[in-house]
Formats: C-alpha cells, sequence, structure tokens
C-alpha cells in the first residue's frame, strides 16, 4: 500500500515561500500514467487541488495559485516537493499529498499523507 508523507516548516512568515517536501514509499512517483498531488485545506474550509506532478516529469498547477507555484521531484529519493512564494496568513492549514485516481487531476487515491499544519504569521 502506498505511504506518502509530508515534511517541512509548520511555521512561515507572511511574504515568504513555503517549501514542503513529499516521501512516497509502496510505489513510484514514476509509475507509468501516475499523477502525485498537493492539496491543502484551510480551517472550516473544503479541500483545494494545489499542483500535481506527472510520472513523466511534467507539472500541473492550479490556475488560481500557478504564478506562485512551483512543484519538483527527486526520483532519487522518490519525493516530490512544493514551493509556493509570497504566502499570506490567510493560506494557513493542512498540506497535504496524495496520488491522483487514474489521470484525474481533482480525484485521489487513498490513503493521503497525514498532512501537516503551515501557519503563516503576520
Amino acid at each position: 500500500q502506498v505511504q506518502l508523507q509530508e515534511s517541512g516548516p509548520g511555521l512561515v512568515k507572511s511574504s515568504q515561500t513555503l517549501s514542503l517536501t513529499c516521501t512516497v514509499s509502496g510505489d513510484s512517483i514514476t509509475t507509468t500514467n501516475s499523477y502525485w498531488s498537493w492539496i491543502r485545506q484551510p480551517p472550516g474550509k473544503a479541500p483545494e487541488w494545489i499542483g500535481a506532478s506527472h510520472y513523466a516529469g511534467n507539472y500541473y498547477y492550479n490556475p488560481s495559485l500557478q504564478s506562485r507555484t512551483s512543484i519538483s521531484r527527486d526520483t532519487s529519493k522518490n519525493q516530490f516537493s512544493l514551493q509556493l512564494s509570497a504566502v499570506t496568513p490567510e493560506e494557513t492549514a493542512i498540506y497535504y499529498c496524495a496520488r491522483n485516481y487514474g489521470g484525474d487531476l481533482h480525484n485521489f487515491v487513498a490513503p493521503w499523507g497525514r498532512g501537516t499544519q503551515v501557519t503563516v504569521s503576520s
């Protein structure tokens, strides 16, 4: 069974860059036709898809966040990472990584990672 683990700082200052890494085990981020996503959920709000890493090395982004988002990967470590620049306190959320269901960028296979709380301070 695939397992995902998010890691990174839990506190980021406003206007700085949030950086997180997802470590995958039990599957490979280069498995054919696989997509691997970042998702976030602010308190009291619905989850929001941030972007995805495609097995072939392409990246896909939520249009509303694209200008500030960069996703990368390290295949040797079976990890993919998120950088979100110029963050604001409204982006305080639990950040998750997950494998997508097929090629659907908005549908995810359980289990997700456990999530990591990121607080953006003003």
